[in-house]
């Protein structure tokens, strides 16, 4: 569990653009989601959105989720079996202090754009897009309660 400052808002457009293009040079899927409720354990709750999400019935299985509770100043990155598989658990212990330096400085953007663009360099390394391939999943930020 990694604790941050919350700035006062997010920048959807630049954080779905980031999305798009990480996606552009990957099969792996990326999904951001912001909670309005507290998070007391976000893992769990990013597990439970994962799921939701049908992030787990991609093609390749080498989903990655981004998950924000900023009322209890949590957040989590997890990855389907296939990503974990390939990655290991160095790629969440960099992603997390590189977005948790963002997080504390005040950018919450910043990290959520770093987190983006870092998932989607590593998913093109094990994951590159072949010809026909296409986004499965929408690359907006879904916001829950």
């Amino acid at each position: 569990m990694i604790f941050f400052y919350v700035p006062p808002k997010v920048d959807h457009p630049r954080v779905t653009a980031a999305i798009t293009a990480a996606e552009q040079h990957t099969s792996g899927e990326i999904r951001v989601v912001i909670a309005r409720h507290r998070a007391a354990d976000p893992v769990a709750a990013a597990k439970k959105q994962f799921e939701r999400l049908g992030m787990t019935r991609t093609a390749h299985r080498n989903g990655v989720l981004i998950f924000l509770a900023p009322r209890s100043r949590t957040f989590a990155v997890i990855g389907d079996t296939a990503v974990h598989e390939k990655c290991g658990d160095a790629l969440w212990l960099e992603l997390t202090a590189a977005m948790s330096g963002h997080f504390k400085r005040g950018d919450f953007t910043g990290g959520l754009v770093h987190g983006i663009e870092r998932a989607g360099a590593l998913l093109a390394v094990h994951f590159p897009r072949t010809a026909g391939e296409q986004d499965q999943l929408p690359n907006d930020i879904t916001e829950v309660d």
